[in-house]
C-alpha cells in the first residue's frame, strides 16, 4: 500500500511514478543516501525518456549506430576523424556536413547515426527526405500553416536533408528551401547527402543567383565527406544471387 501512496505523491510533484516502484528495492546506509539513490534513478529515468522523446521526433525511418559503420570507402577532409565525428564537434562549432557520393554507399546510414548520437547527447534533430521536406513546406505555405512549421524546424539544432537533389524542385519549392537554409546559416548545422556534384545543383534548383545563394551558406563552414564507392546494396543483392 505504500508504493501506492507513493505514487500519488510522486503523480502531484510531477515525478514518475518509476519512484514508487524503485522505492522498495533501494538499500542504504542513511536516509539522506536513500532519498540520493532515488533522486538519481529519478534523473536517469528522465534523460531516457527525454532522448526516446527525441529519437522518436528526429523522423529517422530506422535507427543507426555509429559503432555499425565502416570508414573503409569514405574519404574524410583533412583535420577530421571517426572520432571527432562522433563525439560531435562539428556540430558545436557550427559547421556543416555535405556528404556526396554514389547511390547506395552508407550517406544515410552515417547521417542517421549521427543523428541518433545527437539525440543521445540531448540534441534536438530533424531528419527530413528532401523533395518530402520540399512538399511539407509547399503544402505548409498553401495551408497558412507555414510560420508554425518553421519555428518546429528552428528548435533543432541538427538538421539533416537526404537524397538532396534527387528530385528536381519548382520554384517556390526552392525558395522554401532556401529560407530554410539561410534560416540555418551559422545558428544550426546541417547534413546533406547528395550524389549530385556542386557544379549541378542549378539544375535542382534551377535560378543561378539563388543555386549560388545557397551553395555560399552551405559551404561557408563545412566538411565535404566523399563516398566514392558502388552502392552497398547492389554488391550484397549480386551475394545473395
Amino acid at each position: 500500500m505504500l508504493t501506492d501512496d507513493i505514487a500519488t505523491c510522486c503523480k502531484a510533484l510531477r515525478l514518475s511514478r518509476n519512484i514508487a516502484e524503485m522505492s522498495g528495492s533501494i538499500q542504504a546506509d542513511s536516509h539522506q543516501a536513500y532519498l540520493l539513490q532515488l533522486l538519481q534513478v529519478e534523473l536517469e529515468h528522465r534523460e531516457a525518456a527525454r532522448v526516446d522523446k527525441l529519437l522518436k521526433h528526429a523522423g529517422f525511418y530506422s535507427l543507426k549506430a555509429f559503432a555499425d559503420f565502416q570508414f573503409d570507402e569514405v574519404t574524410l577532409p583533412a583535420g577530421l576523424t571517426p572520432e571527432s565525428l562522433k563525439n560531435l564537434d562539428f556540430l558545436r562549432n557550427n559547421t556543416n556536413l555535405v556528404m556526396y557520393g554514389n547511390v547506395g554507399t552508407g550517406k544515410t546510414f552515417l547521417s542517421i547515426a549521427l543523428g541518433v548520437e545527437a539525440c543521445k547527447q540531448g540534441i534536438e534533430t530533424k531528419f527530413y527526405r528532401t523533395a518530402a521536406f520540399v512538399n511539407r513546406l509547399s503544402e505548409a505555405k498553401k495551408s497558412g500553416t507555414l510560420s508554425t512549421l518553421m519555428k518546429q524546424i528552428a528548435k533543432a539544432e541538427l538538421v539533416i536533408c537526404d537524397e538532396w537533389g534527387y528530385v528536381p524542385l519548382d520554384r517556390t519549392g526552392a525558395q522554401l528551401l532556401f529560407e530554410v537554409i539561410s534560416e540555418c546559416y551559422e545558428r544550426k548545422t546541417l547534413i546533406i547527402n547528395t550524389n549530385i556534384e556542386f557544379s549541378r545543383w542549378v539544375n535542382v534548383f534551377y535560378d543561378e543567383q539563388m543555386t549560388g545563394a545557397i551553395l555560399d551558406r552551405v559551404l561557408h563552414h563545412c566538411h565535404l565527406l566523399l563516398f566514392p564507392g558502388t552502392s552497398h546494396r547492389m554488391r550484397e543483392s549480386r551475394l545473395a544471387q
